[in-house]
């Protein structure tokens, strides 16, 4: 059965958490790994909301800190399907702190998590396509296949010399 395609904008989700003393490390920063918590369960929301099923995570690209959150800060979690495949999606996230007492807002970092829909079985699930709108959205959309091959090659499934879409970045 074939899926409606939706909008990447009908996935989107916003998490909002408040860094609390156990969430810090010993410099009054939000850890890492509480930090990448929390975004798989926003990520997976969104993955969710665009499959309507159960989701499961496939891969978690690089996750580089641009800037700490920091202790009584609240954190902004931004997560939105970028691109659906078969039974995959990319979900783009952005991850924002704010400063309340000084009132201003800091991005944090970004990250690309990637979740497969499953049937009731358990098993892969055919997902419905995304229609991107805006510019942003077209842009992560046309590179989702790129860093798709990326995760494919690093996980072992795929061979370089498979990688069509990046192959075409090298050569003419």
């Amino acid at each position: 059965m074939d899926q409606v395609a939706k909008t990447a904008k009908e996935s989107h989700v916003v998490m909002t958490e408040l860094v609390l003393p156990n969430d810090t490390n010993t410099f009054g920063n939000l850890m890492g790994g509480r930090l990448m918590y929390w975004m798989d369960i926003a990520a997976a929301l969104a993955a969710m909301k665009h499959c309507n099923a159960p989701v499961v995570t496939a891969s978690v690209d690089n996750i580089s800190f641009e800037a700490p959150i920091k202790l009584g800060n609240v954190v902004h979690i931004e997560a939105k399907v970028s691109r659906a495949f078969n039974s995959s999606m990319e979900v783009h996230l952005q991850i924002w702190g704010e400063d309340v007492v000084h009132q201003y807002k800091y991005k944090s970092n970004e990250a690309y998590f990637t979740f497969v829909s499953l049937d009731p079985n358990g098993k892969p699930r055919k997902v419905a396509p995304i229609i991107p709108e805006t510019e942003v959205e077209k842009t992560l959309f046309e590179g989702a296949l790129r860093r798709r091959q990326v995760r494919l090659i690093l996980g072992g499934k795929m061979k370089p010399s498979e990688a069509d879409e990046l192959k075409a970045l090298f050569t003419k």
